[in-house]
């Protein structure tokens, strides 16, 4: 005979207010993060997305000839690092 019985209660975890006030009882620091974003990171972050959109562009209406010739499709994977560099930016931007 299979008996059903409850599942025991999970640990109740300590609110986020009582963990500080024991924190600054101890003397240990919570560390500081910036409010805000570095003056450079959105410029940066938006002329990495254009200067990587604008590489695309370039080498299909130009039949894959620029923006550097004899490189080729390599030219797709500089146009794709810069949006990539975009996105890794923007995961910072606050």
């Amino acid at each position: 005979m299979v008996y059903l019985s409850r599942m025991p209660k999970s640990k109740l975890r300590k609110k986020v207010v009582e963990q500080r006030a024991h924190n600054q009882e101890v003397g240990i620091e919570a560390p500081h993060e910036p409010l805000e974003s570095p003056r450079w990171l959105a410029p940066t972050m938006v002329a990495a997305f254009l200067i990587g959109l604008f590489w695309i562009v370039v080498f299909y209406v130009t039949q894959t000839l620029y923006p550097v010739p004899g490189i080729g499709a390599w030219n797709m994977i500089i146009g794709f690092s810069f949006i990539g560099v975009g996105f890794s930016l923007a995961t910072r931007w606050r």
